[in-house]
């Protein structure tokens, strides 16, 4: 499977993808992901199964677009979002 930037339309490993993934908020439940390859910075929310992309807003996190993962899991912490898919795992701190 190939995760997608919105803005270049470039695909990624998922390794590649969630390494890209940095500053975790948790208060909205929302990790900060920047392309390697163009830098375009999308907010996105981790759902089991589907990635949430859209801006927060006045509180609340407003979802623009749904790409189907199957298999993806997350564990949220207090410091920390877990993500998971197939075996592999990624930490993304909170900023």
């Amino acid at each position: 499977m190939l995760l997608p930037c919105l803005a270049c339309e470039s695909r990624f490993k998922p390794e590649e993808y969630f390494s890209a993934c940095s500053d975790y908020d948790r208060g909205l439940d929302r990790v900060t992901w920047t392309c390697p390859i163009c830098g375009n910075r999308d907010d996105l929310r981790v759902f089991t199964g589907e990635l949430c992309f859209g801006a927060a807003g006045k509180g609340r996190f407003d979802v623009h677009d749904r790409v189907r993962v199957p298999g993806l899991r997350r564990h949220r912490h207090e410091v920390a979002l877990d993500i998971s898919l197939d075996r592999r795992h990624w930490h993304v701190p909170m900023r």
